[in-house]
C-alpha cells in the first residue's frame, strides 16, 4: 500500500517581492501568516502500519520553522527574491533527507498556494 502523509506547519513571517515594478503591492514590504505543508510518500511497513511517524516530519521542520518564523525572508540566505515559489524550493533543500518526500507547499494565504515537487 503507497500513502501520502502531509503535515502542515505555520509561521509569520515578512518579505517583499524585489522583481516586481515599483508600484506593484508585493514590492512594498508586508507580512503573511504562511502555511507549509511537507508531504511524504511511500509504501506502509505491514509491521508496524506506517510508512513513517509524523513525529519524524516534525523533527525534519522545526529547524526551518525557527528560521523563518517572525524574521524578513529577504534577509535569508537563498530567499532574496521571497517568492512563495523561491520559498518553497528553499524548504525542500532544506528537507532533501526526509524519508519519502514528495511535495512542500506554501500558502501565503488561504486561497494561493504553490506546489513544489522537486526537480
Amino acid at each position: 500500500m503507497i500513502v501520502d502523509l502531509v503535515k502542515e506547519f505555520s509561521f509569520e513571517a515578512a518579505h517583499r517581492l524585489t522583481q516586481v515594478a515599483l508600484d506593484h503591492k508585493c514590492a512594498r514590504l508586508h507580512g503573511h501568516s504562511f502555511k507549509c505543508e511537507v508531504a511524504v510518500r511511500g509504501e506502509v511497513d505491514p509491521a508496524t502500519g506506517w510508512f513513517i511517524d509524523y513525529a519524524e516530519i516534525t523533527e525534519a521542520f522545526e529547524p526551518i520553522r525557527l528560521q523563518l518564523d517572525h524574521y524578513y525572508l529577504n534577509e535569508i540566505e537563498g530567499l532574496a527574491n521571497a517568492t512563495s515559489e523561491n520559498l518553497a524550493r528553499w524548504v525542500w533543500e532544506k528537507l532533501e533527507g526526509l524519508k519519502g518526500l514528495h511535495r512542500v507547499t506554501i500558502r501565503e494565504t488561504c486561497a494561493a498556494r504553490c506546489d513544489y515537487f522537486g526537480e
